[in-house]
């Protein structure tokens, strides 16, 4: 039924949105902060224990990715992601049974990071990308826009129950949200490309190979240039710094004065800037050198991190933070794609995302330790500040792409480089 119904190409990208509005960064990094003072009120645990919880899970997330994505590359999409968003859903579930112990609270959070690995972007990325190339940045964008919409309303939804119900029942409820959105979304939307559609792009990428297109990377030569680790660098630093600042945006707004509930509703601004900042920059990367796209995106957290720590508009800074937030997921899957092909996307963006990951983990771990050191986050946010224009130094080395975007040829000339009539928009 969905391959008749839903044949258009444009579905998958809705599938794959609506599937990123639950994946794990919505639901258990945008979340956590929401989750520290209640946890530290009824066990008595400190920011950077609670913090030091979600950068475990990241770090075994990112042990994971790499797996997960040549599982992707070896049976395909579809059938891997199927199983892990149920994994994922009762991972999630699994933290509200939490006893009086910070150990079990950390190893709960361990099996979320393993089990709910694929339950992120690499999986959804590398079905979009296969799809488009010519409007690859567009649609990657839209699908990472999920993310955005999955932090604006879901730290409102994890609010609701911890107030109404408590914070074990907000995890359930999570674990739940995760499943009924998910699972449907990669059941009836997410597929690659035809069989034949595939043999005909391969004898494509064979013949422009031989001409002026060079033939897809392996890993081992990828990781052996320098493109590979300049990106890695970039997206460590950028993830510690928006990540740690996602974490820490409730507690370090209600140390001002705002109620939790308000504090909340502020991440609205975050997760649709976000959004806004996935969409605008799948946009530009299809018309602008993306290295350049990626360095502007970059420095917003600069001002940002000054105004989110001010009293002059704490808003504008979570806009900033949130545009920059929007960005650097959307670069993975574009940048693995147009600097080193689409033969080992998979594996190659598991390594990427899995440095994203261990950003996600180092950024709220240090934020909560400096909080609880020196009192104050200041020395943190001066740090980030340093990332950021590092990471942008370091993305505009890459050079030019190795795989730009095939021309379009005219009806009649020879070869179509798009999808079939019945795959278009």
């Amino acid at each position: 039924m969905s391959q008749a119904a839903f044949g258009n190409r444009w579905w998958i990208v809705f599938g794959a949105m609506l599937s990123m509005l639950v994946a794990q960064g919505p639901v258990i990094l945008y979340t956590l902060g929401l989750f520290i003072k209640p946890l530290n009120q009824e066990f008595g645990w400190d920011r950077a224990s609670v913090s030091a919880a979600g950068g475990i899970a990241a770090i075994f997330s990112a042990i994971t990715i790499p797996f997960v994505g040549s599982l992707i590359d070896r049976w395909g999409i579809r059938t891997v992601l199927l199983p892990i968003v149920v994994l994922c859903a009762s991972s999630v579930a699994l933290i509200a049974v939490t006893p009086k112990s910070l150990f079990v609270f950390m190893l709960l959070f361990a099996i979320t990071g393993i089990l709910g690995a694929g339950q992120g972007p690499l999986g959804y990325a590398k079905c979009v990308a296969a799809w488009f190339d010519d409007r690859r940045g567009l649609a990657l964008g839209i699908t990472m826009s999920g993310i955005g919409l999955g932090a604006a309303l879901i730290p409102q939804y994890t609010q609701f129950l911890i107030g109404n119900f408590g914070w074990r029942a907000a995890y359930l409820g999570l674990g739940l949200l995760t499943l009924i959105v998910a699972f449907p979304a990669v059941f009836l939307f997410i597929r690659e490309p035809s069989k034949a559609k595939t043999a005909a792009d391969g004898a494509l990428a064979q013949s422009s190979a031989s001409e002026d297109r060079p033939p897809d990377l392996e890993v081992r030569e990828v990781l052996g240039g320098h493109r590979f680790w300049l990106i890695a660098c970039a997206l460590l630093l950028v993830s510690t710094v928006t990540q740690g600042l996602v974490v820490h945006t409730v507690p370090l707004l209600t140390d001002k004065g705002y109620s939790p509930e308000t504090a909340a509703t502020l991440m609205i601004a975050v997760g649709l800037s976000t959004m806004a900042g996935r969409l605008l920059s799948g946009y530009l990367v299809d018309r602008i050198f993306a290295p350049f796209v990626a360095a502007f995106f970059f420095l917003l957290p600069c001002l940002g991190i000054y105004l989110l720590d001010s009293t002059i508009s704490p808003v504008v800074g979570i806009i900033s933070l949130g545009l920059a937030s929007g960005t650097e997921i959307d670069m993975i899957g574009f940048l693995t794609s147009r600097y080193f092909g689409m033969k080992r996307f998979g594996q190659l963006y598991g390594y990427l995302f899995a440095s994203f990951v261990v950003g996600s983990a180092i950024g709220p771990f240090m934020m909560g330790l400096t909080f609880e050191r020196l009192h104050s986050y200041e020395p943190a946010l001066w740090t980030f500040g340093a990332f950021m224009l590092t990471a942008t130094a370091a993305i505009l080395s890459l050079g030019p792409y190795r795989y730009p975007a095939e021309e379009k040829i005219p009806a009649g000339a020879g070869r179509v480089v798009d999808a079939p009539a019945t795959e278009r928009a």
